[in-house]
């Protein structure tokens, strides 16, 4: 289940993803060399994380972890752009 609730964090408006597990990691196949394609939930929607974010190994690294244990998180999007920014264990 995907539970959604808006929040702040530091300069991006977030959209959040509560309790939610990676289903799908593969690369974007418009731009692989910038995005890689992260599916969240069961309903499946595609959300990116950028190759070029400051936190892209942390991102990428909590994201497999979530696919491959069925581990939950709080998974932050970025608000218009469909960007994965925060992915934090949830509270």
């Amino acid at each position: 289940m995907t539970i959604c609730c808006s929040g702040n964090s530091g300069s991006h408006d977030l959209i959040w993803y509560d309790h939610s597990s990676i289903t799908s990691i593969t690369k974007d196949p418009d731009r692989p060399e910038e995005f890689v394609r992260v599916s969240i939930g069961i309903s499946a929607q595609v959300f990116y994380i950028s190759k070029k974010s400051d936190d892209y190994f942390s991102l990428i690294e909590k994201a497999t972890r979530s696919l491959k244990e069925s581990r939950s998180y709080d998974i932050g999007i970025e608000n218009k752009t469909n960007i994965i920014r925060e992915i934090r264990e949830f509270r």
